[in-house]
């Protein structure tokens, strides 16, 4: 598949229009996720892309495993990142408005996964208005992030606000 292509298949959503733009009928207070998407990070094979599965739990990682709330029965598992990514347009153009990251660790052996939905809810919540929450994250994985941001679109990077740029390492 060439660069382009691959490109594509791995773009942020946009925002394009606004759900509540004063129509008032229905749907009105909902929220638009048209600009969020998640990056998952698995630093076990050194590797960032984007998978809209994420959004309902049917993410390449999420696939075929068994979710449960205690960490403790997956100890042997896999550590993935679920990262939202917020993409908001401003003056300069489009840019990563929030950055927020979850963990999920997989153990295939047993088919189970621990993943914490609030935290995951209330992460996606934050990145939609604008916050960077990256510092739980090891340096390894917030450094695949950061390059895949960068190499992602050199622009919105440029765009992004320092907090984003000095929570994620060179």
């Amino acid at each position: 598949m060439s660069e382009e292509k691959k490109k594509k298949s791995n773009a942020f959503t946009i925002m394009k229009d606004d759900s509540t733009d004063g129509h008032g009928g229905y749907g009105v207070g909902s929220v638009s996720l048209e600009n969020i998407s998640p990056v998952i990070i698995d630093p076990n094979e050194d590797r960032a892309f984007v998978d809209m599965g994420a959004m309902h739990a049917r993410s390449e990682v999420e696939r075929r495993v068994k979710f449960i709330p205690d960490r403790e029965v997956v100890k042997n598992g896999k550590l993935y990142w679920i990262v939202w990514v917020t993409v908001e347009r401003g003056e300069n153009g489009a840019y990563y408005h929030g950055v927020t990251g979850c963990e999920v660790v997989v153990d295939r052996s047993i088919k189970r996964a621990y993943k914490s939905m609030p935290e995951h809810v209330n992460h996606m919540d934050k990145s939609m208005k604008g916050h960077v929450i990256v510092d739980h994250m090891d340096d390894k994985s917030k450094k695949l992030l950061a390059d895949f941001l960068r190499e992602f679109d050199a622009e919105m990077w440029e765009n992004s606000t320092d907090e984003l740029k000095q929570a994620l390492p060179e």
